[in-house]
């Protein structure tokens, strides 16, 4: 005579495994989306960079003409 309780439990961690593995294919798909997002965003931060340098340079030559 076979244990009821295993056999619910085997179910249940059929189910449990099933569900796991769908969940890590998600998390793999989403990280594969990030990195293309990463990857469509380097030009702009790169922009957002210089502009942020050049923001810093006029900040610092308008300093320094006001001193003169």
């Amino acid at each position: 005579m076979e244990n009821p309780h295993a056999e619910r439990q085997a179910v249940l961690l059929e189910r449990i495994l099933k569900n796991t593995s769908k969940c890590t294919e998600t998390i793999l798909e989403l990280n594969h989306c990030l990195e293309e997002i990463l990857r469509a965003n380097t030009p702009v931060k790169t922009a957002a960079d210089l502009a942020t340098k050049y923001r810093k340079n006029v900040q610092y030559n308008l300093e320094a003409t006001k001193g003169n």
